[in-house]
């Protein structure tokens, strides 16, 4: 596989951040992660009593309020303070400040599968019981999917590129990868990206419950999300968000910020077959994960670890595991594959920006986290899933796989960066 004739531009990570169920700090939510916990609990933002599921992955103990201004805080949904919140994070760890970086080379891509749900709920309510007038001047801002990206524009004095993805689960992964071809292009230096989602509200969580496409396994909520187990019985819903600063090299070097891995290869496919259900024998997503590594320049055999998209749907899990054995051949059985939603939930939109994040740890940490609750193999998902214990390795390249309703593929390819 051969790179193109003109080299782009270098790309590497300088900063992450994290909102998630398993905390908001990188260093503890490594640590849980990587120790097998499971962030999965009962439902307890609105009564949950008459939903068929009735478990999911919350985010505990946030206060926009620390990371921005209490009138923003106001105006803004969830998912937009979670994207502020995990930007002021991964901005810190990049040393981003004023003077350092020029702001018109400076920009934004964070996706979101479902935007302001809740504002839109709470304002429909308010339409239905109170009238138009009482309909909030804030209610189109507050809703839109682009106004984390917007949000984070106004707060960090972004002024280069700014847009949103909205391609379902992949619209976190979407956002890295076209972020990551901004700063190839040479269109920006410097790019925050990653996904926000906050789905966790009445309807959003009535609509998958209809669908039948979530765990109903509701006595036992930390052993609910079970990826590639034989008895999966759907997924589990969470929330947060995984804000990257992804940086052209070079420019990196000059401000003295530290490389923690760097986005070698990014490939995205559309399925063209159903609205939910993924292609037969996962063709769309086997042609992303080719796409990626050929992107990358490296052989089959460079990557030793792949962050699963692994909802834990007996669909999904079958098809993406048929897509990896027909990409990598005899290599697939010495790939080391983990799905982390099986602690942390399934973050929809948010879900490609966090596992990105998860293998620039494992690349930083020489260790891959788990697939927890793996007790029943299924022969259908018959690779090494990283059986509910984390394991060291010596690791040079990881991919994460990205998998959306609609038919959207997404495949990133990282490296630990060499100086």
């Amino acid at each position: 596989m051969v790179r193109r004739a003109i080299e782009p531009r270098r790309v590497v990570v300088t900063g992450m951040g994290v909102i998630s169920p398993l905390g908001s700090d990188l260093a503890p939510f490594w640590k849980r992660l990587t120790a097998g916990e499971s962030g999965i609990g009962p439902v307890t933002r609105f009564d949950i009593t008459q939903y068929d599921t009735r478990m999911a992955g919350e985010v505990k103990d946030f206060r926009a309020e620390d990371y921005m201004d209490r009138k923003d805080a106001r105006r803004a949904d969830l998912f937009v303070q979670y994207a502020v919140a995990g930007t002021r994070k991964a901005v810190a760890q990049a040393n981003i400040q004023d003077g350092n970086v020029d702001p018109n080379r400076y920009g934004v891509v964070i996706g979101s599968g479902i935007g302001g749900i809740a504002t839109f709920e709470d304002q429909h309510k308010n339409l239905m019981e109170k009238g138009p007038s009482r309909v909030s001047p804030f209610f189109i801002p507050m809703m839109i999917s682009d106004m984390a990206s917007g949000m984070v524009s106004i707060q960090f004095g972004a002024k280069g590129p700014n847009y949103c993805t909205v391609s379902a689960c992949s619209s976190g992964a979407h956002a890295v990868g076209d972020a990551y071809r901004i700063i190839q292009r040479g269109e920006a230096d410097v790019m925050i990206t990653g996904g926000s989602e906050a789905p966790i509200t009445p309807v959003a969580f009535a609509g998958f419950c209809s669908m039948k496409a979530m765990s109903t396994r509701n006595d036992e909520p930390t052993r609910a999300s079970r990826p590639f187990d034989s008895e999966r019985d759907g997924f589990v819903m969470g929330e947060g968000a995984g804000i990257l600063v992804l940086e052209e090299y070079e420019h990196a070097k000059r401000r003295g910020a530290a490389a923690l891995a760097e986005i070698v290869g990014y490939g995205a496919t559309g399925d063209a077959h159903h609205m939910t259900a993924p292609a037969p024998e996962g063709e769309g997503a086997a042609r992303a994960m080719r796409a990626a590594v050929c992107d990358s320049g490296l052989s089959l055999e460079s990557f030793g670890y792949m962050n699963a998209h692994g909802t834990s749907t007996p669909l999904n899990d079958k098809f993406e595991t048929q897509a990896i054995k027909s990409v990598f051949g005899e290599h697939a059985k010495k790939l080391a594959i983990s799905s982390t939603k099986s602690m942390t939930g399934h973050l929809l939109g948010a879900a490609g920006g966090l596992e990105t994040i998860i293998c620039v740890l494992a690349l930083q940490s020489q260790c891959l986290p788990p697939t927890i609750n793996y007790e029943h193999p299924d022969p259908d998902c018959d690779l090494d899933y990283v059986p509910n214990t984390a394991r060291p390795v010596e690791l040079q390249s990881a991919l994460s796989n990205s998998l959306g309703f609609g038919g959207h593929n997404v495949t990133l390819a990282l490296s630990r960066t060499v100086a």
